[in-house]
């Protein structure tokens, strides 16, 4: 993916002084056997890819315009939405990108969204690149942040809205870069990128064939590893290491860490808990930790 804005969508016609015309909203939609390729129509082994093709949601929509990382094949917008300026805003970077903008019956929408509450606009994009672990170490690519790594890698989470969550969380506590596991995991989904709000678009996302072994590279490139996990002995403010190159590990919902995962990471803390219940939500201790990372560094 390149840092600079590329041109996104179908390119235009030119109008017969030479210039491109502008995108107009229509109330014309493909034919229903001809929507585009999205999370319906994914190939054997489509999990297996980071996702991010669909994206819903009003913020989630404008950054992915405003960011221009990736190209953009249409926008839709719901007949039956209001007026709110942020939509407002969508139309205008659509426009000034040259992506079609569509206006789509509320049944024709629904059928196509696949969150609770897509707010009324969905996008249609290509998929987010993989970054690679090595580059995120290195602090190389066109994502680089000041800084030594700052990285948080998710152990079998697999709520799309917990993966959203978290990753929104750590792109506003200043992490360089997300890791994710191949196998038995949530990737990108389009709840995903609505809880997200955006972050996908500013936070690379590396695949990793297996988490232990990943932590393992981690380690011997010199990033110190911290596992998050309520049973630690040790509490998440005597961490340790957060000031060079970081890695947080989060568990996935219920069973936490896996051993394997566990057993490689320098050192595993936990959050205090005064209350009665005994445990976090993941997107939560993932907000938590993150600041306390992002405070000591």
């Amino acid at each position: 993916m390149s840092p600079a804005r590329r041109g996104m969508g179908r390119a235009a016609k030119p109008g017969r002084r030479g210039g491109p015309p502008p995108t107009r909203i229509t109330r014309q939609v493909p034919a229903r056997g001809s929507v585009p390729a999205g999370p319906r129509g994914r190939r054997r082994g489509a999990d297996r890819s980071l996702g991010g093709d669909q994206v819903e949601g009003r913020q989630a929509v404008r950054e992915l315009l405003a960011a221009g990382r990736r190209p953009v094949r249409e926008v839709w917008l719901s007949t039956e939405r209001d007026d709110a300026p942020i939509l407002r805003d969508i139309v205008e970077l659509a426009e000034s990108s040259r992506v079609p903008v569509r206006e789509v019956g509320r049944g024709r929408f629904d059928a196509q969204a696949r969150c609770e509450a897509p707010q009324g606009v969905l996008a249609l994009a290509a998929p987010l690149p993989e970054a690679d672990l090595d580059d995120l170490v290195a602090g190389q690519g066109p994502w680089n942040r000041p800084g030594p790594p700052f990285l948080v890698a998710l152990d079998g989470v697999t709520d799309p809205g917990n993966l959203g969550a978290v990753l929104r969380s750590a792109e506003c506590a200043g992490a360089t870069g997300a890791v994710l596991p191949k196998h038995r995991a949530v990737h990108v989904t389009p709840a995903a990128t609505k809880a997200a709000a955006g972050a996908v678009e500013h936070l690379p996302i590396a695949l990793v064939g297996g988490l232990p072994s990943a932590i393992a590279r981690l380690r011997d490139a010199g990033v110190h590893v911290v596992g998050l996990d309520g049973a630690a002995p040790t509490p998440l403010h005597d961490l340790a290491g957060a000031t060079g190159p970081v890695c947080l590990v989060l568990g996935a919902e219920g069973r936490g860490l896996s051993r394997l995962v566990r057993e490689r990471c320098d050192q595993v803390v936990a959050i205090p808990m005064r209350g009665r219940l005994g445990s976090l939500n993941v997107a939560a201790a993932a907000a938590l930790a993150c600041f306390e990372i992002a405070r000591r560094r």
